[in-house]
């Protein structure tokens, strides 16, 4: 039952009936309406949601989101979030949950580096327009940039990186699929886990000495890179 009503539900955004930023009704209130068990509903709209149709606002009900064509940055050359989503006409955000100034012996190992090398570990949620589109983790080398360790991290950290004399010219990057934990779906909203992209990437400064370290999980609902190939 609860597939015949997300279906009707689903058809009913794509024909424009239901617009994005309509409010559907809360669990109960739509299972007393409809005369059908609130579980029925709420497996419905966990279904609505993880399809990105639809999104949680307590008390309000669930808010539509409408179907959104997936985000096709290319992987032409080395760029951070911000550039990436200012070219696809988002406005990038990051909120930082954790800021880490220290030395950290596994990630010297990462970089070929001796194991009291300072580090800036930085745990970040990105967002385009909002949407929490990816939570990386992050590492950099303070001994080629201390001035990261008190910088306005707020922003472009590529461009903080550039003016300290350290800008990043070229990385080895790695995509697999990975679930996400159960803090990443609630990060992401996901009523259950979705498939996601996930990106390892080593960052080299010009000398060739590796400045960065970072693992972003990217919502795979929301992510296609787009590769450009020749001859």
């Amino acid at each position: 039952m609860y597939q015949q009503l997300e279906a009707q539900i689903r058809q009913m955004i794509g024909d424009g009936v239901l617009a994005a930023g309509a409010t559907l009704p809360a669990e109960r209130v739509l299972a007393d309406a409809l005369g059908i068990s609130r579980t029925t509903v709420k497996r419905c709209y966990g279904a609505l949601r993880d399809q990105a149709l639809l999104s949680a606002h307590g008390r309000l009900g669930f808010m539509v989101e409408g179907r959104t064509k997936p985000l096709n940055p290319g992987m032409d050359r080395l760029k951070g979030f911000t550039e990436e989503m200012r070219e696809l006409g988002k406005v990038p955000s990051s909120d930082i949950l954790e800021r880490v100034a220290a030395p950290d012996r596994a990630i010297a190992s990462v970089f070929g580096a001796p194991s009291n090398t300072p580090f800036l570990k930085l745990v970040r949620v990105r967002r385009g327009d909002g949407v929490p589109l990816s939570r990386e983790i992050a590492w950099y080398d303070l001994s080629a940039a201390p001035a990261l360790a008190g910088a306005d991290l707020s922003g472009s950290l590529y461009a903080v990186l550039a003016r300290e004399g350290v800008a990043l010219t070229h990385c080895e990057q790695t995509i697999e699929a990975a679930f996400p934990t159960q803090e990443e779906c609630t990060l992401f909203g996901f009523e259950t886990p979705v498939p996601c992209l996930l990106i390892k990437r080593r960052s080299y400064a010009a000398s060739g000495r590796m400045i960065e370290y970072v693992e972003g999980l990217f919502r795979g609902d929301s992510y296609a890179y787009r590769l450009t190939l020749r001859t």
